[in-house]
C-alpha cells in the first residue's frame, strides 16, 4: 500500500510540476489577479456595498478561471506525455496504468488548490482593506507574501516549484485573519473557494476521462459541454410539462440524473453568508463535498479502466 501511494504522489507532483511551468496557466493566474484588482475600481462605484461588489465578483472570478484551468490541464495532460512518448519510459517501471492516472488527476488537483488559494488570498486581501484595515497593513502583507517567497527560491534552487504549495497555504490564512472586519464577504470567497475546487474535481475527473480515449480539443470540448449541462440540471429536471411536454420533460430529466449537478456549487449568497434558514452553510459543504468525492472516484476508476485498455502505439 505504502509503495502505491508513493507511486502515484510521485506522479502527481511531475503533473503539478509540468502544469505550473506552463505559459498558459501563469497568463490565466495574471487574467484571474487583474480580474481581483479591477473588482477594487467595480466596487467604488458601489458606495456602501463596495465590500460586497468585490466578493461577489471576486468568488464568480474564481469559480470561472478555476473551471479554465481544470479543462486545460485535464484535456492536455495526458495527451502531451503521450505525444513527446514521456509516459514509455514511466510505464515501463513498475507502476500499474491505473496508478499513473489517478497521479495524474491527483497533480491536476494539487495545481488547482494552489491556484484557488492564491486568487481567493488576494480578493480577501482586498475585503481586508474595506474592513477597516490600513493601507500599509494590507500592503505590508501582500508584500511579504510576494518578496518572502522570491527570496526563497533565488537562495534554494530545489525548493523554487514546490514552494508554492505552502505559501498558498500560508497566504489565504494570513489573508483570511486580516479580512476578519467583512465577516459576511469573508464568508462568501471561502465558502466559494472551496466550492470551486469541489467543482473543479468533478470537471477534471470529467476531462480526464475523456482524455483517455479521446484526443485533447475533443476532450476539451466534451468536458465544456458537460459542465454546462451540468450547470442546468437543476433546470432540466423542473422542466415545465405544458410547455415542454412530456417526451422533453422526461429526457430533461434523464439527462439530469446522468451528470453531475454542478449547480450546487454555485449556491446564493444568502446560503454562503449564513442567511439562509433551510440550511447551513456547513451542511451545504458537507453534501457538497459527497457529491464531488463520489463523482470523482467514480469517473477517475471508469477513466483507469478505459486507459487500461487502450493502445498506446
Amino acid at each position: 500500500m505504502l509503495g502505491v501511494a508513493r507511486r502515484v504522489t510521485a506522479i502527481a507532483l511531475n503533473t503539478y510540476r509540468e502544469a505550473v511551468r506552463a505559459r498558459i496557466l501563469l497568463g490565466l493566474f495574471a487574467l484571474a489577479l487583474a480580474t481581483a484588482l479591477y473588482s477594487i475600481a467595480v466596487g467604488e462605484f458601489a458606495l456602501k456595498n463596495a465590500s460586497r461588489v468585490v466578493a461577489d465578483l471576486g468568488a464568480a472570478s474564481i469559480s470561472l478561471y478555476a473551471i479554465c484551468v481544470a479543462v486545460l490541464i485535464g484535456a492536455t495532460s495526458l495527451y502531451r506525455e503521450l505525444e513527446q512518448k514521456t509516459i514509455f519510459p514511466i510505464l515501463a517501471r513498475p507502476i500499474r496504468r491505473g496508478e499513473y492516472l489517478v497521479g495524474k488527476y491527483a497533480g491536476t488537483l494539487l495545481t488547482l488548490g494552489v491556484f484557488i488559494a492564491f486568487d481567493a488570498a488576494t480578493i480577501l486581501l482586498i475585503l481586508a482593506r474595506h474592513g477597516g484595515r490600513g493601507w500599509a497593513v494590507v500592503g505590508t502583507a501582500g508584500a511579504v507574501l510576494v518578496i518572502v517567497p522570491l527570496l526563497v527560491a533565488w537562495r534554494v534552487r530545489p525548493l523554487r516549484t514546490y514552494l508554492p504549495i505552502p505559501c498558498a497555504a500560508i497566504a489565504i490564512a494570513l489573508a483570511a485573519m486580516l479580512a476578519s472586519g467583512a465577516p459576511d464577504d469573508r464568508r462568501v470567497v471561502l465558502g466559494a473557494s472551496a466550492l470551486a475546487l469541489m467543482e473543479v474535481a468533478v470537471v477534471s475527473a470529467i476531462a480526464t476521462l475523456f482524455s483517455a480515449f479521446s484526443s485533447p480539443f475533443l476532450s476539451a470540448v466534451f468536458t465544456v459541454g458537460v459542465f454546462i449541462v451540468g450547470r442546468q440540471a437543476g433546470t432540466l429536471a423542473r422542466l415545465p410539462l405544458r410547455v415542454f411536454g412530456p417526451a422533453i420533460k422526461r429526457m430533461g430529466a434523464i439527462v439530469a440524473t446522468v451528470v453531475p449537478n454542478l449547480e450546487v456549487y454555485v449556491p446564493p449568497r444568502p446560503l454562503l453568508t449564513g442567511e439562509n434558514p433551510d440550511t447551513s452553510l456547513a451542511t451545504h459543504l458537507g453534501m457538497a463535498g459527497l457529491q464531488a468525492a463520489g463523482w470523482s472516484i467514480g469517473l477517475v476508476l471508469v477513466s483507469s479502466w478505459i486507459f487500461k485498455r487502450r493502445d498506446l502505439l
